[in-house]
């Protein structure tokens, strides 16, 4: 395995084991997530940044308010590398009550979509962006009802966030769809996959490359093209690296991870272990990218997928739960 990747997957083990320990009744998806977002940082995990983040929500935030909810630790983990949090945190709350002005519901990924925009914007652009997101939202629900939702929201923001034109960006994710939706199960996870090509500019060679990653992973056992996984097998369609390289590395990847202290089978699924040894390297590979524009977009949007992801997996299982304990 390689030294970078070696490095990279030893630290995210070590920073998961941290988490366990100074969050153990949090969820276990989020202390993993925020184990993770530190990796791709290359730092260590500061559990007492972490906690102070999660103090300044909880003084900021009122006891019923979607910022404590799921995705609190996500947040808190965001806030913890900047120096103005609780600046920050202002204006995610600014912008989040911008975002339900104009329709979007509360849940988790619209909090998370709040502070893509208050972390990468500035504030006096904040409403146009808020206004391009919901005007992706629009064109995407008006070609497709029931697959466009509230999973949907981060990526709009991101949209929101770029210079690619409403109607043309619009009309692309739709032929991204189209062009992919015959060849897999769940139109949600397609049209997020669809999204991703958008917004990192990919014309459909692209699609030619993630079919070729598809076939060589399905091959060796390792299936990225399922509903949690299938976005991440679009972020290494994106990577000037050959197939046969990032197959190779998420076979290493996922084989170390599931020797390591709580990622067995008894403690993870395979599902999030492939989507975590992906994300890895991935952001490995994202690191070593000659063209700038190209190492910027997929940089961004591995830690957006990862997050959305995640969210989704816990919204899942909080479902389950919920259903089981109605009976």
């Amino acid at each position: 395995m390689k030294q970078k990747l070696h490095e990279k997957l030893t630290l995210f083990a070590s920073n998961s084991q941290e988490m366990k320990k100074e969050f153990k009744w949090r969820n276990s998806l989020t202390r993993r997530l925020a184990a993770l977002l530190y990796a791709f940082e290359d730092k260590p995990v500061d559990c007492n940044a972490i906690r102070e983040c999660l103090d300044l929500i909880k003084s900021s935030a009122g006891i019923f308010s979607i910022f404590r909810g799921n995705m609190v630790l996500c947040v808190a983990t965001m806030l913890s590398f900047k120096d103005n949090r609780k600046e920050l945190f202002a204006q995610t709350k600014a912008v989040y009550e911008m975002m339900k002005d104009v329709k979007f519901c509360a849940s988790d990924y619209l909090a998370v979509a709040a502070y893509e925009i208050a972390v990468n914007a500035n504030p006096d652009n904040y409403e146009e962006i808020v206004s391009r997101a919901r005007a992706f939202y629009k064109g995407m629900k008006a070609k497709g009802f029931f697959r466009t939702g509230e999973d949907d929201y981060i990526f709009t923001s991101m949209l929101g966030l770029s210079d690619i034109d409403v109607k043309e960006g619009t009309e692309r994710i739709q032929h991204f769809y189209r062009k992919l939706k015959p060849d897999f199960l769940s139109g949600n996870s397609v049209q997020m996959l669809a999204q991703i090509l958008v917004l990192a500019g990919e014309s459909d060679l692209a699609v030619h490359r993630l079919y070729d990653l598809r076939k060589e992973l399905k091959n060796r056992k390792l299936r990225l093209d399922k509903t949690f996984t299938l976005s991440s097998l679009g972020i290494l369609a994106l990577l000037s690296v050959d197939t046969n390289t990032i197959v190779q590395d998420i076979e290493d990847a996922e084989a170390f991870l599931k020797t390591q202290i709580g990622f067995g089978s008894f403690r993870i699924t395979k599902q999030e272990r492939l989507l975590l040894a992906a994300s890895i390297v991935a952001s490995v590979h994202a690191e070593n990218e000659k063209d700038g524009v190209l190492k910027a977009s997929v940089s961004t949007n591995i830690a957006s997928i990862i997050i959305t992801q995640q969210a989704a997996m816990i919204a899942a299982v909080s479902a389950s739960g919920s259903a089981a304990s109605s009976h």
